[in-house]
């Protein structure tokens, strides 16, 4: 191989290694704030669950078919 030839090749290689550690982080960004609203959705489904059942409703709505089922 030409000099050129291997310097455009290690040029390509740290740019998709760069690639790779930006897309790495975003997806670890995007795990970090996926738990967090999954944790945010529980709490809200319990307050729910807990303010129907104080309520006096027989079922959790939440655990009922729709009407059209």
């Amino acid at each position: 191989m030409t000099d050129t030839r291997i310097l455009a090749l290690e040029e390509q290689l740290a740019h998709l290694s760069r690639s790779v550690d930006d897309l790495s982080d975003v997806v670890a960004r995007l795990d970090t704030e996926n738990a967090v609203l999954k944790r945010r959705l529980q709490m809200v489904m319990e307050r729910e669950a807990e303010r129907e059942a104080n309520a006096g409703g027989t079922a959790i709505l939440a655990d009922q078919k729709p009407p059209h089922w």
